[in-house]
Formats: structure tokens, C-alpha cells, sequence
């Protein structure tokens, strides 16, 4: 997945969700973080820890790239070209797919980048709407929501990729994390009008240049609207049961997505 220019700072939803209550917790349930960055540079850690892996091992042509990118099903490749074959009968080089058993490929993909551009895009945008988030909804909260998110876009491209095509890059979970931040503007009554603009330029990149993966895109996006919809929106009373049932709910529909998505390329 190619990421686009995200970033965007909404001072309105920091400080409602900053606002904390005698437990130190704050507005939205969640404990208040003594340093809200610290969850976006461990992911940022774990993301350069896989892409210098990658870099180590021959780059593009990394088997690490095979093993790790979201490829809906398996291809085998000769010399001469890519066939859809067995894996039993391919004598040549087998590209593992989430179809045939690389399951794995669902989550890893999130983590993994091979253009240094891409990896510097998409880390740039976590760190500018990483903290935010953090800070205003708790480490766990936004930490779920940062995986859900890239689970969610995953979903989507096993549903409508093409089947014999790579997907890599954070964008999902980076525009999960944009789609979550526009749900808390609404929620506070901000301003979403520059949010809004970069959503668009976002939405027009995504389709303006070739091998960008909407899918990962529109995935995320809407996993992460409905993550954040789930934790602002719950009840105040017994808001952390509510959320609780909420993300519970999701994750299980996620997982139907993606098994049946699998089954369905089987």
C-alpha cells in the first residue's frame, strides 16, 4: 500500500480527550498517557526493524518480501512467467499466499515496506497523528485501534485486490488512524473543514497514481471510523464494558471478513 501526504493536527479533540477524571483517565475511558508518543515510536521501531530486514536481504528482491507482503493466493514462477499451479507441482519459485496457508501475511504486510520513501510517508503520518490519538483516548485504546485498523484494510484487499497481487505498507492503519481522527472532530463539534481537505487530497492521490492499493486504503479508513465511533460513542455509564463489547464485536467481524475471504480464494 503507497501512502499519501496524511498529517493533520486537530486541537479541539486533544483537548476534550485530554480531559481526565479523578482516576486519571482520560475523557474517553482510557488511562492518560504520561508520554502519548511513546506507542507511535515503538510502532514506528517495529516497522523500520522489518523494512532494514528487508533492506539487509536484497530489497525488492528479498525473499522476506514474499514471506511478509498480503498476497491473496500463491503464484508459482519460472524464468519465463508466473502460473497459477499447485504448490505441490511448482518447480519453480513459490510465492506463499494467505489462501494457501500464509495466513500470517493478514498482519506482517501492515508492518512491512520495501521503498524507502514509502516507510518515510507512512511513519511521518503515524507520528504526526499518533500522539494525538494516543493522548486522547489511552495507550491500549489507540494501540487496538492502530491494529484493527490495518486488519480492516487487510480484509478489504483479500476481498477486492486482484488474487495474485503484493500489498505492503502501514497506509491502512494510517488511514484508520485519519478516519478515527475525523470521528473524534465530530464528536467535540471541531472544526473538520481542513481534516476534510486532507481526506480529499488523500482520496485523489489514492486514485491518481498507479499501484497505490485503495483497497488498504477504504479498508482502514473505515475500520478505524468505526473503532473510534465505538469508543467516543459508548455510554458514560459503564463505558469500558460498552467499548469492551464494541471492539470485541469488530474483531470478530473482521476475522469473519478475512477467514471468509481466504475460503473464498481457496
Amino acid at each position: 500500500m503507497r501512502d499519501a501526504a496524511v498529517g493533520f493536527h486537530c486541537p479541539s479533540c486533544v483537548a476534550e480527550g485530554a480531559k481526565s477524571t479523578r482516576s486519571g483517565r482520560t475523557a474517553y475511558g482510557g488511562l492518560r498517557s504520561s508520554n502519548p508518543a511513546l506507542t507511535s515510536m515503538v510502532l514506528i521501531a517495529m516497522n523500520a526493524a522489518v523494512w532494514l530486514s528487508i533492506l539487509a536481504t536484497g530489497g525488492r528482491a528479498s525473499r522476506l518480501v514474499d514471506q511478509l507482503a498480503l498476497r491473496p493466493n500463491g503464484l508459482c514462477v519460472f524464468p519465463q512467467g508466473a502460473f497459477d499451479v499447485p504448490q505441490e507441482t511448482c518447480d519453480g519459485t513459490w510465492l506463499p499466499g494467505a489462501a494457501d496457508g500464509a495466513w500470517w501475511q493478514v498482519l506482517t504486510s501492515t508492518f512491512t515496506h520495501v521503498e524507502i520513501w514509502h516507510i518515510a510517508f507512512n511513519m511521518l503520518a503515524l507520528w504526526f497523528l499518533g500522539p494525538q490519538l494516543e493522548l486522547a483516548i489511552g495507550r491500549l485504546r489507540f494501540f487496538a485501534l492502530y491494529l484493527l485498523s490495518g486488519l480492516a484494510g487487510s480484509a478489504l484487499v483479500l476481498w477486492a485486490s486482484p488474487q495474485y497481487q503484493s500489498t505492503v505498507g502501514a497506509s491502512g492503519a494510517i488511514f484508520g488512524l485519519l478516519g478515527a481522527l475525523l470521528v473524534l472532530a465530530v464528536k467535540v463539534g471541531g472544526n473538520v473543514s481542513q481534516l476534510g481537505g486532507w481526506l480529499l487530497l488523500n482520496v485523489v492521490i489514492t486514485f491518481s497514481f498507479p499501484n497505490i492499493s485503495w483497497q488498504g486504503h477504504l479498508g482502514g479508513f473505515i475500520g478505524g471510523a468505526l473503532v473510534a465511533a465505538v469508543l467516543v460513542y459508548s455510554p458514560r455509564e459503564r463505558r469500558g464494558t460498552w467499548q469492551l463489547i464494541g471492539l470485541g464485536a469488530i474483531s470478530l467481524l473482521l476475522l469473519a471478513a478475512l477467514a471468509t475471504g481466504i475460503t473464498q480464494l481457496a
